[in-house]
């Protein structure tokens, strides 16, 4: 599904900043010549002529990524390996690479670079020193392939999220402790970038919300639009509220997860509501808000209804731009660990953590009803009469990417096991 010509076409695609950044903390006097390859919007050349291979890997594409790495090191190619997944499990990855690294590589990858030269390269790096934003370098999008994206302005704003959700796999790789990056870097770069829209692909926005109303107040003058990703908790404090409206934004990914409140303690995040989804839908629609609300199925309080009850809620409540996903337990996360003691966990390949697999037998469904509902509520969401019932019309934004998502809903049922796991394409060899 993230491979090129998957699931995720421009209308969805916005640029990644793991490897622009990764290039711009390159040392100097390294003199080094750099490509970035997106597999997303590209295939990647197997007939890659580099000293180092740096490839950064979610649990999901993880397979891929490791036989990648496998081809590239068989060809005499140095191979760099991190991301989440590789930070979740460092001793796998290892197998893979000539270099791991862990956590987040600001201070590691420019020193393994350094040791590369001089001969001296560690097997691991780990992220020992406290994560600092301060001075970044501006992430080299010249690298990247810009008419390959909804939007090359992706900026960084905070990293790390609070919030105790037993799903996610960010703050099991990253930690919990919110890092803020100082205002002024942040204006300075959006200050540098053409256009009209910024993205922040931050987990939460709203992780410190003093920092939140700092940036967002500095942002008023710009007249930048600008979206991002917050909590249901978005309108609750009026002052950040009225400060919100002014400072452009247009569009929020908000993960409401379910419909029903019984669901939200499952999954431990309490801050969802859902007495109060109806208000907060009209207040934001209300500043001209767009929402990209997100829905999991497949919690132990999901029965066969959920399906029918999410589709018709989305409905009446006018959500924007719906996703629907189905829960999935990422390693090292508190929702793996109680599946796997529970002896739940029947599906172990990585390239089927990926949302829309079931890897788990839930509790009041089979796995086969869980993904056949889920497939279901895409089809039926997305249907054209659907969303031209449900969206704004006067919004191209919203038009353009209701339309997007529909082909993702249409090409949903081909991703079967033999497909996600079909890595044929690369040449399996023995190190």
């Amino acid at each position: 599904m993230h491979r090129y010509n998957g699931s995720f076409g421009k209308g969805l695609h916005y640029a990644p900043l793991t490897m622009t950044t990764l290039a711009a903390l390159v040392p100097g006097e390294m003199e080094a010549d750099m490509k970035i390859y997106d597999e997303t919007v590209e295939a990647i050349p197997l007939s890659l002529d580099a000293d180092i291979a740096v490839i950064t890997a979610i649990t999901g594409t993880s397979s891929r990524a490791y036989r990648y790495a496998d081809y590239f090191r068989f060809r005499g190619i140095t191979v760099f390996l991190g991301g989440v997944q590789p930070t979740l499990d460092p001793a796998e990855a290892g197998k893979h690479c000539d270099a791991v690294f862990t956590g987040v590589a600001d201070r590691t990858f420019p020193q393994a670079l350094r040791d590369y030269r001089a001969n001296r390269l560690q097997s691991v790096y780990r992220q020992c020193e406290p994560l600092t934003l301060e001075k970044r370098p501006i992430p080299r999008r010249d690298l990247l392939k810009p008419r390959a994206y909804i939007t090359v302005n992706s900026v960084e704003a905070v990293r790390g999220c609070p919030l105790p959700c037993t799903f996610c796999a960010y703050p099991a790789a990253f930690g919990k402790t919110p890092v803020c990056r100082p205002v002024n870097d942040v204006i300075a770069e959006i200050e540098q970038l053409g256009g009209r829209y910024v993205l922040f692909p931050d987990v939460n926005l709203l992780a410190d919300m003093d920092y939140a109303k700092r940036l967002f107040s500095a942002m008023i003058p710009l007249k930048k639009r600008w979206f991002g990703l917050t909590t249901s908790g978005v309108a609750l404090d009026n002052e950040f509220y009225a400060i919100l409206e002014k400072s452009g934004c247009k569009g929020l990914l908000i993960g409401f997860e379910s419909v029903d409140q019984a669901a939200q303690g499952y999954i431990r995040k309490g801050v969802n509501k859902i007495h109060s989804y109806e208000s907060l839908v009209k207040r934001l629609h209300g500043s001209g808000i767009l929402i990209n609300g997100c829905f999991a199925f497949g919690g132990d309080d999901d029965d066969k209804d959920v399906f029918k009850r999410t589709v018709e809620e989305v409905g009446r409540l006018r959500i924007d731009l719906p996703r629907y996903s189905i829960l999935t337990p990422f390693p090292n996360t508190e929702l793996y660990r109680s599946l796997d003691e529970q002896g739940r966990i029947f599906e172990y390949e990585p390239a089927m953590y990926d949302v829309e697999h079931v890897v788990f037998h839930p509790k009041n469904m089979t796995a086969d009803e869980l993904y056949e509902g889920t497939e279901w509520a895409w089809r039926e969401t997305y249907k054209t009469g659907s969303i031209l019932k449900r969206i704004n019309k006067l919004s191209p934004i919203s038009y353009m990417t209701n339309f997007a998502y529909r082909t993702y809903a249409d090409k949903f049922i081909r991703f079967t096991k033999e497909v996600m796991c079909d890595n044929s394409d690369i040449p399996e060899v023995n190190i």
